[in-house]
């Protein structure tokens, strides 16, 4: 009974030899790092989308992605020729119209986090004005989100300190503490921030920006 062992070899211009462990090891990693991995991209909804009542494409439908104003959607690659992505949001995944999202610029992995976690970015803390209406001065939308990472200066409670009646909208926090601002200040000097998951206004004069590391 003949027996056959099957071995890897390397081929090179002036010689050919088994390839040891080490060499197959180096060339998984050369390979797996030519590997395209699709870059994980964060969208926030402009508009509500019922695709059973507004796809253009009626009978694609049911593969299309639902979503509220405010919404945060996972986009994994470009749009298609028809101006979809296809993006996961709420534990659904389908078909997302282009021209009814705008993109977070996050590169940050923990900040992408955080937004998914959330979920929903607030609409009235990031200059929307929102209507019913899908017309072109239905939504006013700045170019870029801005994140900032800060520190607390100063010990927060909104029911002893806050100067709001809806103080229950606001995070407590503590002097030191890292709190990840999402957009600008509003008109009334507060911040939309995320403290350990938990998220609501902030006082902008408790806050001193931190560079990033």
């Amino acid at each position: 009974m003949d027996s056959h062992l099957e071995l890897d070899v390397l081929i090179f211009p002036d010689e050919v030899r088994v390839a040891t462990p080490e060499d197959i090891q180096e060339w998984e990693l050369e390979t797996a790092s030519q590997v395209s991995i699709p870059t994980v991209r964060l969208f926030v909804a402009l508009y509500p989308y019922n695709p059973a009542a507004m796809s253009p494409n009626y009978e694609a439908a049911a593969e299309e992605l639902p979503f509220v104003p405010g919404q945060i959607i996972k986009v994994c690659g470009d749009k298609d020729s028809d101006g979809f992505y296809h993006g996961e949001s709420g534990g659904l995944s389908g078909f997302v119209p282009s021209n009814m999202v705008a993109e977070v610029p996050v590169d940050d992995e923990y900040l992408k986090y955080l937004l998914l976690q959330q979920g929903f970015i607030p609409v009235d803390h990031r200059g929307m004005t929102l209507t019913p209406e899908l017309s072109s001065s239905a939504v006013s939308i700045p170019d870029d989100l801005v994140v900032r990472r800060m520190v607390a200066l100063f010990d927060y409670d909104p029911w002893e300190s806050s100067p709001n009646i809806d103080s229950d909208e606001e995070l407590c926090f503590r002097s030191g503490d890292i709190i990840y601002v999402l957009g600008d200040m509003d008109q009334d000097g507060f911040y939309y921030g995320d403290l350990h998951g938990r998220r609501g206004l902030v006082p902008s004069n408790y806050l001193q920006p931190l560079p990033w590391d």
